[in-house]
């Protein structure tokens, strides 16, 4: 169960939650026209998301003005793509992977038998 399945959301609240997740990161000023809302009840909005622990914020400059980055908390992304039964993907913290290394043919090897 996610952060987001735990707490008791408005319906607005929800949509905009939803929103940062669906784009996984968002401008504050972006998210309430995308959501056809005031920039006041936007700006409430992700303050309330932030309060609850629910989304990051992050004071930004776009297209010229002061807003905010809107980013879903690290404990609601899901890092299931990365893993292999447990081993974490090679391609991780790498600057360059060599596809024939050991590493990699054993993490393709668990990924192949993970799906059975």
């Amino acid at each position: 169960m996610s952060a987001a399945e735990e707490v008791d959301l408005s319906a607005d609240e929800r949509a905009a939650l939803d929103l940062v997740l669906e784009t996984r990161g968002i401008h504050q000023s972006e998210l309430w026209k995308e959501l056809d809302i005031s920039s006041r009840k936007g700006s409430r909005l992700a303050e309330s998301l932030v309060e609850k622990g629910l989304i990051d914020r992050e004071e930004t400059v776009y297209e010229g003005h002061n807003t905010y980055f809107l980013m879903p908390t690290a404990r609601d992304l899901d890092f299931s793509l990365l893993m292999a039964g447990d081993m974490l993907s090679p391609f991780i913290g790498e600057e360059e992977v060599d596809p024939r290394s050991d590493a990699f043919s054993q993490w393709l090897m668990n990924l192949a038998y993970d799906e059975y």
